[in-house]
């Protein structure tokens, strides 16, 4: 399994456990198909570099997992279907 980052960015007006529950939807993806959740970093509101849907400030948060290609796809399948991510980029991370 390789490990990666999934930086997303929330819409900033979402409620707290609606945040939550999103943030904990991706989590579940990589367990449930068999992958390891190291890190999730949430950096809080900031501004955008330029408007994103007409909205100058997203939430950020960091998810670092250990998965498969698959689970990558999905990932990305599943933030692309969703009307409250306005941005994700999925990486490799480097191993220490």
């Amino acid at each position: 399994m390789q490990k990666y980052e999934m930086l997303i960015l929330l819409r900033s007006d979402m409620e707290e456990e609606a945040r939550e529950a999103e943030l904990k939807k991706y989590a579940d993806i990589v367990t449930f198909m068999g992958g390891a959740v190291e890190a999730l970093d949430k950096w809080g509101v900031k501004k955008t570099q330029y408007p994103i849907a007409f909205r100058t400030d997203a939430f950020y948060a960091l998810l670092t997992f250990r998965a498969s290609g698959d689970t990558v796809k999905e990932l990305d399948r599943i933030a692309g279907i969703s009307g409250d991510v306005l941005r994700r980029m999925i990486t490799k991370a480097e191993e220490k």
